[in-house]
């Protein structure tokens, strides 16, 4: 509705000479259709190509909630930066993400002469996208503070407009603004003060990258059974690293962080996640000479192959050893949470760019006589994969709303609970939203959504990885049960206790009734559940979990707030509430009302099926396997 109903930039509702033009349009593609055979056989074939404006003024989501929640004066400040960035990404930026997709990273290993070399290179545009981060603060602005508990909101929103035009280099900035604020957890000690200025800074001179390289030749999320690089201490305190790292995103940084077990005198390293312990490291000397690292190769992906992420063979890296020996993986909890919040604004980018697309090409696109806009089944499916969107995008805002909050000390105890909860739920629920939706997008294309240079295939492949990027779903939903059994059970109270809240204050609000009725069937099923559950063995809980989070990540998103004569207190914009602001339009109702009508507690209904039980579990095994 961005496009079409608000701004005009290329609507089909905005003004009477518009119409008229859209109208006069129609009508020629119409009279060629009618043109006779031979002269069309003649004509070239062309479709109209979908397009996008300035995607800061076309995103009404944003704008209001933007305008909800900021304070007048940062606002105004916000607002006026946001609009040159959106022009930015139009003229300067977006071509540059096509050439980052056109000329992906080439590694050489050896020069002319037979020498060792391996060297990455990426081509120039990549190159400009580094600078263009710095100058416009995409890692700056959540560290100065400039607007205390708003600034890592306002990042957010510049990193999610920028995420669909970065030619990839959105996932280097992912690993930057963790590395920044895992250092800065750590109190910035001095031997890493010019490491964070340099992560933080606005001088594309200055400004580095970093890596994260956790995963080994064993792979996956188990960290702390998978990860054999070992770290020696040297006679001057530092250490050098000796192992394989399987899987390393962003290997052209300047930095990176990474993980390995300290070997004592004897040559002997602890097990499991006590062993590992936390370093920093330059890839590169002052001479540009890598850092004892052999490149192996670089990893051909199904997608995101703008970025370089190799193979490397630690041979004595130097580094620097910056958390306690052996709580390396507490060290990294910062970053984690940093990771998958970007996880969330990547897959909410690549929703809202396709819908932008389809609805553009279905205000030119003509199919059976008429425009695809004219065809109510094709608008029904664009408006459901709307409404995902909107609560995406709400959620995403909930979490970087109370990140701000943590990261200034003005989060209260159920704020931190909630983002602890939050972030895991969001990240696997926005990642499985956004392959979801960029495949049904695809098809509004139809033929021309298949086609390569048509730049929609690589929204795809790009979307995929938003569900196995830093934890997948089933790794994710088994880290909501952790929260919850960590905090013996606050994590669970606070989340009910704030939902109950909400749907108090909307108990008013009759447009929005039948999602509120919803919603506290949804409640009432969950608790239910977790009572049920509690009795049961370990095993119910983990068979559920992913329907649990689904369940949290659907009630939370849909929950609700009043908007009359209740004071605004800044907790959770989500889709009921942002439908009972004063100003709301009914097509936030509308929004609203959609996501509750979808099954809210689907953990709840499985259970009442039997899904979670032993006798489910050897089902399952025999549906796979076999009786074997």
């Amino acid at each position: 509705w961005d496009r079409c109903q608000m701004l005009g930039i290329k609507g089909i509702n905005t003004t009477v000479e518009q119409e008229q033009q859209a109208g006069m349009r129609e009508k020629q593609v119409l009279e060629d259709l009618e043109m006779p055979l031979a002269r069309r056989e003649m004509e070239t074939l062309f479709q109209e190509q979908p397009e996008i404006g300035n995607q800061y003024l076309e995103d009404t989501l944003l704008r209001s909630y933007l305008k909800t929640h900021l304070p007048p004066k940062v606002l105004e400040e916000v607002h006026q930066d946001l609009e040159r960035f959106g022009n930015r990404l139009l003229t300067q930026i977006q071509p540059l993400s096509w050439e980052c997709e056109r000329n992906p990273p080439v590694f050489r290993q050896y020069d002319a002469w037979g020498r060792r070399v391996d060297h990455i290179h990426t081509c120039s545009a990549w190159r400009r996208m580094k600078e263009i981060s710095a100058e416009e603060g995409l890692i700056a602005e959540a560290y100065e503070r400039r607007y205390s508990s708003w600034s890592r909101l306002y990042q957010a929103v510049k990193l999610y407009l920028f995420s669909s035009s970065s030619g990839g280099f959105n996932c280097p900035l992912a690993m930057t603004d963790g590395a920044a604020k895992v250092i800065e957890s750590l109190g910035i000690p001095g031997s890493l003060k010019n490491a964070f200025d340099c992560l933080t800074s606005r001088d594309p001179e200055q400004f580095w990258t970093s890596g994260q390289w956790m995963t080994e030749r064993r792979g996956g999320s188990d960290v702390a059974n998978g990860t054999e690089t070992v770290a020696r201490q040297q006679p001057d305190g530092s250490y050098r690293l000796y192992g394989f790292k399987w899987f390393t995103s962003a290997a052209d940084s300047d930095v990176t962080l990474t993980l390995a077990r300290i070997a004592d005198a004897e040559g002997q390293c602890t097990p499991g996640s006590r062993g590992l312990s936390l370093f920093f490291l330059r890839v590169r000397d002052e001479e540009g000479k890598l850092n004892n690292i052999q490149v192996q190769r670089l990893k051909d992906k199904l997608g995101t192959r703008q970025m370089a992420t190799a193979e490397l063979w630690l041979q004595g890296a130097r580094a620097e050893l910056i958390s306690a020996e052996g709580r390396g993986v507490a060290a990294i909890s910062n970053m984690l949470n940093i990771t998958r919040m970007h996880n969330v604004i990547g897959a909410v980018a690549s929703m809202r760019r396709m819908i932008s697309l389809s609805r553009d090409y279905a205000c030119k696109r003509v199919a059976f006589g008429k425009l695809l806009k004219d065809h109510p089944l094709h608008v029904q499916t664009m408006a459901r994969m709307e409404v995902q969107v909107r609560g995406a995008f709400l959620l995403l805002m909930e979490i970087v709303r109370l990140l701000g909050l943590a990261e200034t000390n003005l989060a209260s105890e159920q704020d931190q609970l909630l983002l602890r909860l939050l972030i895991p739920v969001a990240k696997l629920y926005t990642g499985k939203q956004a392959s979801a939706v960029a495949v049904e997008a695809m098809e509004s294309f139809g033929g021309q959504g298949y086609m390569e240079d048509t730049g929609l295939p690589v929204i795809l492949r790009d979307t995929l990885v938003l569900s196995i990027w830093e934890g997948t779903t089933n790794i994710l939903s088994l880290d909501v049960l952790r929260s919850l059994a960590k905090s013996q059970g606050q994590v669970m109270a606070a989340f009910l206790s704030t939902v109950q809240k909400k749907l108090e204050l909307a108990s008013g609000s009759e447009g929005l009734s039948p999602a509120v009725q919803r919603t506290r069937e949804a409640i009432g099923s969950l608790r239910r559940f977790l009572e049920a559950a509690g009795s049961e063995q370990a095993l119910t809980m983990e068979l559920a979990a992913r329907d649990f989070s689904y369940s949290l990540a659907r009630i939370y998103t849909g929950r609700a707030q009043t908007g009359g004569t209740e004071p605004w207190d800044g907790r959770g914009a989500l889709l009921m509430e942002h439908a009972a602001r004063p100003d709301a339009s009914p097509t936030d109702v509308c929004a609203a009302l959609r996501w509750c009508s979808q099954e809210l507690c689907p953990v709840a209904e499985e259970s009442a099926r039997g899904s979670f039980g032993r006798g489910a579990a050897l089902q399952d095994s025999a549906l796979v396997f076999g009786n074997s």
